[in-house]
């Protein structure tokens, strides 16, 4: 459809003399065009469009009744059983001028943009990353400042109330001002039961708020675009950020995530109206709520016990518990360090490990290091590894698909494949790992079953080859044995042919 400005501007040219083939080449359209909107002088034509297909309202809203209020089941039975040939965008058109169920949509109110009012804060992902040589699967969370345009960025593998509390103290931390009000989605993170304006907020998450001075409120249902702002910010980090960087740890994304967001984007003029945030938070800061010097990081507590050589474990790490006692003791979990209480004694403080640290044990700095290490720490499988790839091509193709599955613990069934392959010969074992990758196999138990199937059918490689001294029977000791009575084995005889009666 042609706008309206370009006919009136049509038949202004006609007006003033100029050519038809003039018009039409200058506005971009084809003579007979210009001859259909002169003879209109240049008003838009009045057009009422007729349905050719009349529904009766009555009969609809019963099938939309009966059908409980599913359209694409209406359409069959206005099809196949009243004959009505309708086509199925039509129908929802009809269903919606007839107000039938809940199918109209309401605007969502437009808010203003004032200094110091509110921020908003919401999840993406799960985003699939490169760190290093491995993938992850991570969550993006952001807050946002709506007035300034400000942004903190970070990544997590897991985001719960205890990450999402860590989170809002380093931004906001970072910031040293917060808004009154923090518009959310429905997420079960911030709202207990509820939805929209009627959301009761977690107690939990309520009592944090309060702390930084702000309150959650959670936008009303199917209306995301509340907070367009957060929406547009994580659209800048999909085409901004992310393209074309490569990250070599969760911790160098957050650096750089960090870096990118309170840095670049703070400097980096933003809307059509050019608005640089570090400027305009200058502005907006007089209207925010300035927070305490000293505000108390959010922790976890967790009940511990320490084994024979002094260590507390957490999150599958080891600490050392400075003292000769060993007694019950208190982790604190932080966002970035742990701390070790003993009676409301604090005994010792340590840094979170980075991102992927398992199994390891940590000293106080300046402390001579424990004689031992922990009691129950596991230890890395690389020898089992070693010696079953050693086998032959086979292994090496199992254990490449084995330790890549879903679900899978490396090191037991590392242990556990070193354990089968010792107490059976090396043919059966390899013949065991063909069958398991032939049908995807990795359940130890099933691998365990094949290989006793394959021992049962006769196989003459199916059990371990066991070195004899072929001299035994001129041993002192067999030669004392030979004197007594032959042992009884009936029992293990019968015991054989009962199970292969079971088997036939």
């Amino acid at each position: 459809m042609i706008a309206a400005d370009k006919r009136k501007a049509v038949f202004l040219l006609h007006q003033e003399g100029m050519a038809l083939g003039e018009i039409a080449r200058r506005l971009g359209l084809s003579r007979n065009t210009v001859r259909e909107i002169i003879r209109q002088q240049g008003a838009l034509p009045q057009t009422v469009r007729r349905d050719k297909i009349r529904l009766d309202p009555e009969l609809l809203a019963r099938l939309y009744q009966e059908c409980e209020g599913r359209i694409q089941r209406v359409w069959e039975k206005l099809v196949e059983e009243e004959g009505v040939r309708v086509t199925y965008p039509t129908l929802t058109r009809i269903v919606r001028e007839l107000d039938l169920g809940d199918t109209r949509k309401d605007r969502c109110d437009r808010v203003p943009d004032q200094p110091g009012a509110e921020m908003q804060h919401d999840t993406s992902g799960p985003y699939r990353l490169l760190l290093g040589e491995q993938g992850a699967r991570l969550v993006a969370s952001l807050l946002y400042l709506r007035y300034s345009k400000r942004r903190y960025l970070k990544f997590y593998r897991v985001f719960n109330r205890f990450r999402m509390k860590g989170f809002f103290h380093e931004a906001l931390g970072h910031w040293r001002y917060a808004a009154p009000k923090c518009i959310v989605d429905n997420t079960s993170l911030v709202r207990l039961r509820g939805l929209g304006e009627h959301a009761v907020i977690v107690p939990e998450m309520a009592a944090f708020a309060l702390q930084y001075g702000f309150a959650f409120i959670c936008h009303a249902k199917k209306h995301p675009n509340r907070k367009a702002g957060e929406e547009c910010s994580f659209r800048i980090v999909d085409t901004n950020f992310l393209p074309g960087r490569k990250f070599q740890s969760l911790e160098d994304l957050n650096r750089q995530a960090f870096e990118w967001s309170t840095e670049r984007l703070d400097h980096r003029p933003q809307t059509e109206l050019r608005i640089v945030p570090a400027e305009r938070f200058e502005f907006e800061r007089a209207y925010l709520i300035e927070l305490p010097a000293h505000l108390p990081a959010p922790y976890l507590e967790h009940e511990r016990g320490t084994d024979q050589y002094g260590y507390g474990s957490l999150d599958s790490n080891y600490y050392w518990v400075p003292g000769v006692k060993r007694e019950d003791v208190k982790l604190l979990e932080y966002a970035d360090r742990v701390r070790i209480y003993q009676a409301r004694k604090l005994l010792a403080e340590y840094p979170l490990p980075a991102d992927g640290v398992k199994h390891q044990w940590f000293s106080p700095p300046g402390l001579p290091l424990p004689r031992h290490g922990p009691h129950n720490v596991r230890r890395p499988a690389l020898e089992e590894e070693k010696r079953l790839r050693a086998l032959g091509e086979a292994a090496n193709t199992y254990l490449d698909f084995a330790l890549k599955a879903p679900g899978v613990k490396p090191g037991r069934l590392l242990r556990e494949l070193f354990a089968l392959s010792r107490r059976t010969s090396p043919g059966l074992f390899l013949q065991t790992l063909e069958r398991a990758l032939r049908y995807r196999i990795t359940s130890l138990e099933t691998l365990r079953r094949i290989a006793l199937l394959y021992m049962t059918q006769g196989e003459p490689r199916g059990l371990p080859e066991a070195e004899i001294d072929q001299e035994f029977q001129e041993r002192e000791a067999y030669r004392e044995g030979s004197l007594t009575d032959a042992p009884d084995f009936s029992r293990w005889e019968r015991m054989f042919q009962e199970e292969e009666e079971k088997d036939g």
